[in-house]
């Protein structure tokens, strides 16, 4: 396998999305970024911790700052990759600024057990140093999986390539639009299952990991299937500025 190939995956609702795999490079990169700032917060604690405990009280002192930073530490290297990826869509700092973000096999947005799960397995991944046995799973899987995400069913995808960065309109920047358009207001939109709205939602959430191809192909292919059962919009309308309104539409009525 290459350092970074695309696959198509099937979601839960039938839907084929192609998605780009991170690399070994790419996710290395990402890692130190993230390294970097964990280890600003910890010496941000250290330092606040020999200010705030006495360690020159003698041994309950010292007990205490170690105890301390003990306890920063894990709530730091475990917690904050953890916090990042259930709150910020997938992505740490770190990801952020590669252009990767962590989702399950499926699709699906990452869960909190899935990175629980996937990061307390760092530990192993880390073995025997400087990543070693995560960065051999890499290569060798052929899903550019680490232990970690074989054992919580996540890949890490690219969002973005280096070489291809386009500007997008503001109407497809938002994941879901808060209100439908003045037009979309009258739709009839009762036609529409709470199984394809699960299929409309989970594309709108995840286009902007996916090529342009398959992007396009997928609206077309969704709003398609969807369009005679919605009373009202006018021809000519964009696929994807479509199902934005139908989300809308759906989520101001319940």
């Amino acid at each position: 396998m290459s350092y970074e190939d695309r696959i198509s995956i099937a979601t839960p609702e039938g839907v084929e999305l192609d998605v780009t795999l991170a690399g070994v490079g790419s996710r290395f990169v990402a890692a130190l970024v993230d390294q970097a700032i964990q280890w600003a917060i910890l010496l941000a604690l250290l330092l606040l911790g020999v200010v705030v405990v006495d360690v020159g009280s003698g041994d309950s002192g010292v007990l205490l700052f170690g105890a301390a930073m003990a306890l920063a530490f894990f709530v730091v290297q475990f917690g904050y990759p953890v916090l990042f990826e259930t709150r910020a869509s997938g992505r740490t700092p770190g990801k952020r600024w590669t252009g990767l973000r962590v989702v399950r096999v499926g699709g699906g947005p990452v869960t909190f057990t899935a990175s629980a799960i996937r990061n307390l397995l760092r530990v192993v991944d880390a073995l025997p140093g400087a990543y070693a046995v995560g960065m051999i799973a890499i290569l060798v899987s052929s899903r550019n999986q680490r232990l970690g995400d074989m054992a919580a069913g996540t890949l890490v995808i690219r969002e973005r390539t280096g070489d291809q960065v386009k500007p997008v309109p503001p109407w497809l920047r938002a994941e879901l639009r808060d209100e439908p358009s003045d037009e979309a207001r009258t739709w009839d939109v009762s036609a529409v299952t709470a199984d394809e709205m699960v299929a409309v939602r989970r594309f709108l959430e995840l286009r902007t990991t996916l090529t342009d191809e398959a992007r396009a192909r997928l609206a077309a292919d969704l709003a398609l299937r969807l369009r005679p059962k919605v009373v009202g919009p006018r021809d000519g309308v964009h696929p994807e500025d479509f199902l934005l309104d139908l989300a809308a539409v759906k989520a101001t009525r319940g």
